[in-house]
Formats: C-alpha cells, structure tokens, sequence
C-alpha cells in the first residue's frame, strides 16, 4: 500500500517562480477570490452560531437557525456549494474549496492549542493573491513520483497543476530535479505577491533524505545575536549587520510620499484606486522596493545559517522574544530589520536536515557574568548598553562584551544537553 505524506520519514518545501498567460492569471484571481469567500462564509456560520447559542430565551426561529446551521457545518463544502452556485463554475478547482475548509478548520485547532493567535479573521480583498491545491494520484499509479500526479513536472523548465494546465517555472534546485523519481508532492500553494510576481510552493516527501548527512567536524559554537554587529561567536568571529533596511529608508519614503499623493489626487476626482493607472504605477514601484529589502535579508540569513550549520556540530542561541523587545520604540525599526526570529527558524530546520543539533537558552545574565570565573555583575557595576569591554573585578580577566556573552550562552547550552 502507497504510503501518505504523513507517513513519509522526509519533507521539504520549494517554492517556485511561475510566468503565467493572461488567461492563467484570470484563473489564479478567480480560484484565489473563491478560497477567500469559502473561509469568510465558514467564519460567518460559525460567529453566527456562537452568537444564537448565547440566545437563552427558546425563540423557534433560532433554534430553526441553529439547527440548519449546525447541519451546514457538518458537511460545508456542498452546503457552499449549493447555496452559492456561482461556485460550481468549471474555472474552479474542487481541491481549491477543500483546502479553504481545511485550513480554516486548522486556525480553529491552532487556537486551541496555543491561545496566542486569536480566534480565525475575516481576510481581507488585497493586492497579494493565493490558494491552495492538493495533488492526487490515480488508482492506476502504483510509485507516486512528481511526474505522474495531478501536480506534476512536464520537464525541467515546466510543471501542471489543476486547471491552469502548463506553466514555465524557474528555480527548482538540481537536487530535486535529480531525484524527482523518487519525491511526490502533497499540497501546493498557487499564489502572487504585492510585486505582480507569481510563485507556486510544493510541499514534497520522499522515502530519502533531501541532502547528504554532514561529516562530524567535533566543533561546537554559541552565537550572541546584538545590534552592533549582527552576530558574535564563541570563537570570536563578528558577522557585521548588513542594515538593508536603513540603505534603502530614504528611497522607500520619498516613494511612498509620492504614493500618498498619487491616492489623494485619485480620491479627489473621485476615482477607485484601482483604476488610477499613476497610483497603480507606483504602487508596484513601492512593493518591488520592499521585496528588494527583504529578498536581500532573507539571502543574508540563509547564507549566515548554512554557514553555520555545516561548520559546527552543535550551534547554541539565545533564545530572544522579539515581540517584547520591539516595545522599546527607540531600538523597534533595528530590531526588526535585523531578522533575528527567521535566522533562529533558519537555524532549527537546517539543523534537522543536515543531522546537526541546534538549540535554544535563556539568555539570563549571558552578558553580565564572567565567562572565566562566574562571576555575575550585579548592583554598581551591572553592564549597561553602552559598556561593550569590561574587566571582571573578581578574577581580572579582560572581556569583549559579545564574546563573553557568547561563551557563557555555549556554557549554558552543554549544560542543557
């Protein structure tokens, strides 16, 4: 028996880009505005349910209204359907509606799990498009590979998906394209960013590992993440901040001064936004120089992680609240160009793929304790910010701000395993 993705040992995701035709585009926004109405109306049903259950007066017309809505709910998708029929369009990708529910279904499971996300959200009409397919095989196909599937490679330059039929893509690594025999696709994302660009994201399985086990290389390492400089290792390596955001500030203001004008003049003689051809113009100028930021960020951080990773057999961080730390609005904008959760992200699944060991400490008193003696600074002599050298009064011992903090995370880290 064919194994589900579930029940393969091994997982990756790839994200493509695609070049669409025109028609092609027409079919994306379409399938993208149907996954949006189908996740609103089961959001709809369920707030409406919530609300006539808190009725505690026996009303028959509510009780009618929950009846009919609680059977509704236990089979969704044809009750859309039906009373929607706009929906039964062929343009329409059935897996499409499927996905919508399901992942509705699954925001409701997160919320119960963790609490911090909050109860589903209506979504809102924007410039960013997305949806959701799966891949099927038939009965006929006894090896699922990423060639026979409803999601399926062409060639090397095209893949099929579900009613959008061929589409040309570019950027699928040669590690996969080798081994394409022997992955299968589960759900694929069809979507289009701010920047009119177009992506598809596969999320694939195999029976073998995506990239070779690392060599064991006996090295061990603790990374103290600042501002200063972007990353301080045990070792005394400095990786400098790139600070992408802070080039680019500048520019992206002044463009996006000329964006607000550009709506107010639209507004002014009474013309939807998205019928001004100057503010669409420069709508996208604004959008492709936020992409370029945070392409030239991500690229950094992929480069830093890997780097890491490869070259030591257990890497030790700190294990940083973000959110927190973004309320102290004088350092908010360094903060978050700095990226510091997506490198931890980075950092986590790298581990795993390459049999590494990565993990996380609390980074309490990592900068004011001696990394020589353990002696903690406390009282009088507590570090402040501005101290980035220092001396330890009890041994003597000459220390760099970060690599001390670095030393004592990897200390704390050896201690945790």
């Amino acid at each position: 028996m064919t194994k589900t993705m579930a029940q393969l040992p091994y997982h990756y995701g790839v994200k493509v880009r695609v070049f669409p035709s025109t028609e092609q585009k027409r079919l994306i926004k379409r399938n993208s505005d149907a996954s949006r109405f189908i996740y609103n109306e089961m959001n709809g049903m369920n707030n409406d349910l919530f609300w006539l259950k808190k009725v505690k007066t026996p009303i028959t017309l509510v009780l009618k209204r929950i009846a009919d809505l609680t059977e509704r709910l236990k089979k969704p998708s044809t009750a859309i359907s039906n009373i929607h029929g706009w929906l039964n369009h062929p343009d329409f990708d059935s897996l499409m509606k499927a996905n919508a529910i399901k992942n509705y279904k699954t925001a409701w499971k997160l919320f119960y799990q963790v609490h911090q996300a909050g109860t589903p959200k209506f979504h809102k009409r924007g410039y960013s498009q997305t949806y959701q397919t799966s891949c099927l095989y038939s009965a006929k196909v006894t090896v699922p590979t990423m060639k026979n599937g409803s999601v399926r490679l062409t060639d090397t330059h095209h893949l099929w998906l579900p009613k959008l039929g061929r589409l040309r893509f570019k950027g699928l690594p040669s590690k996969i394209l080798d081994q394409a025999n022997d992955i299968r696709i589960g759900t694929t994302t069809v979507s289009m960013d701010a920047a009119d660009h177009y992506f598809v994201s596969l999320q694939i399985g195999s029976e073998h590992p995506f990239v070779a086990k690392q060599p064991i290389v006996k090295s061990k390492v603790g990374i103290d993440l600042n501002l200063d400089n972007f990353l301080t290792d045990s070792n005394g390596q400095v990786i400098d901040n790139p600070r992408y955001y802070r080039m680019i500030k500048g520019k992206l203001a002044k463009a996006q001064r000329k964006l607000s004008r550009r709506a107010r003049r639209a507004k002014k003689s009474q013309r939807r936004l998205s019928e001004s051809k100057n503010y669409q113009k420069q709508r996208l100028l604004v959008a492709k120089l936020q992409l370029k930021v945070t392409n030239q960020r991500k690229n950094f951080l992929h480069y830093v992680s890997t780097t890491l990773i490869k070259n030591h057999d257990l890497v030790v961080a700190e294990e940083l609240r973000s959110k927190n730390m973004l309320r102290n609005h004088a350092l908010a904008m360094s903060i978050s160009d700095v990226g510091w959760r997506t490198l931890l992200g980075m950092l986590a699944y790298k581990a795993d793929l390459y049999g590494r060991k990565f993990l996380t400490i609390d980074p309490r008193n990592t900068t004011q304790t001696c990394s020589h003696c353990g002696y903690i600074m406390v009282g009088k002599n507590k570090l402040t910010l501005a101290d980035r050298k220092w001396t330890c009064p009890n041994c003597g011992t000459f220390h760099v701000r970060d690599r001390n903090a670095a030393k004592n995370i990897l200390a704390k880290g050896l201690v945790a395993l």
